[in-house]
């Protein structure tokens, strides 16, 4: 993929957040409607798309490629979780608040965010990180996450692991190890939901960015160090890692777009159920959603 096709694709991403700005500043979307809406992203149209993304035989890459991108996502989740201990102090972040930037850190937007973006810049391989990465997500947040956000206070809940993006996610790798096809009619309906996605994601997180007052994090210094490590200097390191590798420069492209995704959603919605002051996290998801729209153009079309 070119650099012109990159930034079309970005640029038509751009357009749709901004529609989901003034829905937001004008009151289309509300609250309620907004929280309904997100619902049926994340546990219908979302998965939807993850299993289109499979069916049809689109995908071509053999077994030792979707081995290699789960052993890659292990990896990298592993370090990303031992990066989150390690970066809070380093960036001198308050003690009470080390914790958020742990879960920034750690869980970035591969979902909501991540799988229309992959669909829309990506060959059809390059799918297999996007799976493979909401898979561990999944695994990682219901357990290390929750524990971690409530300062050790919460258990570990391995029952709400299987959402229905982790069933999506599962079910969509064991349709390209076993080259599973379904009948037309199934692939189409599946598609019809799983197109509604791109839209509907972008205009939520265009909503989510009107709400915020973003005037703070954008003075405050931390979160602009936090994305210049987590945001930039980590995906490029990665990036430099892979190549060295010789993998395919899909993967390595699938990859690394996984690596530049911006906070996720999951655990703001984790800290207002349990009362948790949220101001960091809103930040940190605005600021660094607007900013991927640029650094998310830079690394693909580079890896292009």
């Amino acid at each position: 993929m070119g650099l012109f096709t990159v930034l079309q694709q970005m640029g038509v991403i751009a357009v749709l957040v901004a529609i989901g700005i003034f829905a937001g500043k004008r009151g289309i979307v509300d609250t309620v409607s907004s929280k309904s809406i997100s619902t049926l992203v994340m546990d219908i149209c979302n998965p939807a798309l993850m299993l289109t993304s499979v069916l049809g035989g689109s995908i071509t890459a053999d077994h030792t490629a979707l081995l290699t991108a789960g052993a890659i996502a292990i990896i990298f989740y592993a370090s990303l979780v031992l990066i989150g201990f390690i970066l809070p102090p380093l960036l001198h972040i308050e003690n009470d608040k080390r914790r958020f930037y742990n879960m920034m850190c750690v869980y970035t937007n591969v979902g909501f965010i991540g799988i229309p973006v992959a669909h829309a810049v990506l060959p059809p391989d390059g799918m297999l990180c996007v799976l493979v990465c909401n898979v561990m997500y999944s695994l990682l947040f219901y357990t290390h996450g929750v524990t971690i956000l409530s300062g050790s206070k919460e258990k570990m809940r391995p029952s709400q692991i299987l959402s229905p993006g982790t069933i999506a996610a599962i079910i969509s790798i064991l349709i390209v190890w076993f080259h599973i096809s379904l009948p037309e009619p199934v692939n189409e309906t599946i598609a019809y939901v799983g197109n509604a996605t791109v839209f509907l994601s972008m205009l939520l997180l265009g909503v989510s960015i009107a709400r915020t007052r973003i005037s703070q994090g954008i003075k405050n210094i931390r979160i602009w160090l936090f994305i210049l490590v987590r945001l930039i200097a980590l995906p490029a390191l990665l990036a430099v890692i892979l190549r060295s590798l010789n993998l395919d420069p899909v993967l390595t492209a699938g990859m690394c777009l996984m690596a530049t995704m911006p906070v996720g959603n999951l655990p703001l919605i984790q800290a207002e159920k349990t009362g948790e002051d949220t101001g960091v996290l809103s930040q940190g998801i605005a600021i660094t959603t607007i900013v991927s729209m640029a650094t998310i153009t830079v690394f693909m079309a580079i890896l292009a």
